[in-house]
């Protein structure tokens, strides 16, 4: 199930965001849209990455994902490759790559459910800067074909309270919380 491609700023435009912290951030995302001619690039401070939280609805399970450079288990996603426009469509292949999970869909729709401005530590290579993560709920029917993509990054399925419990960043915590609501 293939979605259609939708532009970060189009998926911004129709987006309501929730309480005072979503609303600033969707404010500076916008803007920093609608001032560069690409927001995806690695290159400004502040850019654009596309995340998921992947459930198994059928479990009302998540599944979370260990990141070495933030120390803390988070969902999946990360940066669009060149040319990628779609943010749906790289937390789709971010989320495949980094689980193994070949049948992911969104779930139960492609809205996008979630924007968060997140800092980002700066390391040898790279210095801190900040993502402007737009978060998706992606669905498998398949979890235990689950496989990280390096020793470094396990993953586990955990409920909804261990989930919340083992999160770290309030920003995460929120996604779960609304991804709660959807399972119902």
């Amino acid at each position: 199930m293939r979605s259609s491609p939708h532009s970060a700023d189009d998926l911004l435009t129709s987006y309501r965001p929730a309480g005072q912290t979503e609303t600033k951030d969707v404010a500076r995302v916008r803007a920093m849209v609608a001032g560069t001619s690409d927001p995806w690039s690695r290159d400004i401070p502040l850019h654009l990455t596309g995340s998921a939280l992947i459930v198994h609805p059928e479990t009302r399970r998540v599944l979370l994902r260990w990141h070495d450079r933030m120390g803390s288990w988070l969902q999946v996603g990360g940066h669009g490759d060149p040319g990628e426009t779609d943010p749906l469509s790289v937390a789709l292949r971010e989320g495949r790559e980094e689980t193994g999970l070949a049948d992911l869909r969104p779930w139960p729709t492609g809205e996008l459910r979630h924007t968060v401005v997140v800092s980002v530590p700066g390391t040898p290579r790279e210095p801190a800067h900040e993502h402007a993560d737009l978060r998706f709920v992606l669905a498998t029917a398949t979890p235990d074909a689950a496989s990280p993509e390096k020793p470094t990054a396990p993953l586990r399925w955990l409920s909804l309270p261990e989930a919340l419990e083992l999160a770290a960043e309030d920003n995460l915590r929120e996604t779960l919380t609304r991804t709660r609501r959807l399972l119902g």
